[in-house]
């Protein structure tokens, strides 16, 4: 091998190992529940997923332009699958995600605000490209919560993505 061939090859390597750093520290700070991958879902079943509707999330202009995504359906269906899955590519695609339980979330942002840090909490959500809320609304919002769910909605407001897991048809949500 020559020594620009190595060199070559050297550059290769630390860019692969740094891209592939980089994709780890992502899905590390996204706090996922457990591993789930668009790859491993099962289109047979039904439940009104289209495949195509899915191959189009995946592309992620969604995140790219700001907009949210609802997931709903009966329980057992796959929403957090579906949701982490999306994560999970975002991650793969560079795009910083933050994943979590909604009420436990909104639990931690009251003890926040309570302690006077709530402001550098929600500076953690606010640097994610895309906010994974999972099972939303299974529980009526106190009215702590309330206030501290909309901030985080109207600051990300058209300009990063919230994807919303619930049980609860959108009609019900309000």
């Amino acid at each position: 091998m020559t020594p620009d061939g190595f060199i070559s090859w050297l550059m290769a390597r630390e860019w692969d190992y740094r891209s592939s750093a980089a994709i780890d520290r992502l899905i590390r700070g996204a706090s996922f529940r457990y591993n789930a991958y668009p790859e491993e879902i099962d289109y047979s079943i039904s439940r009104g997923l289209n495949q195509n509707q899915m191959e189009r999330l995946l592309s992620l202009d969604f995140v790219r332009q700001g907009q949210n995504l609802f997931i709903t359906g009966s329980a057992g269906t796959g929403k957090s699958f579906l949701a982490t899955a999306i994560g999970y590519h975002a991650c793969k695609n560079g795009i910083r995600t933050l994943y979590s339980n909604t009420s436990k979330l909104l639990s931690s942002l009251k003890v926040a605000k309570a302690k006077n840090t709530i402001e550098t909490e929600l500076k953690k959500i606010e640097r994610c490209q895309l906010l994974i809320l999972d099972d939303a609304f299974l529980v009526p919002l106190d009215a702590k919560e309330r206030p501290i769910l909309l901030e985080i909605i109207e600051d990300r407001h058209d300009r990063k993505s919230i994807v919303i897991a619930s049980l609860a048809p959108c009609g019900k949500l309000v």
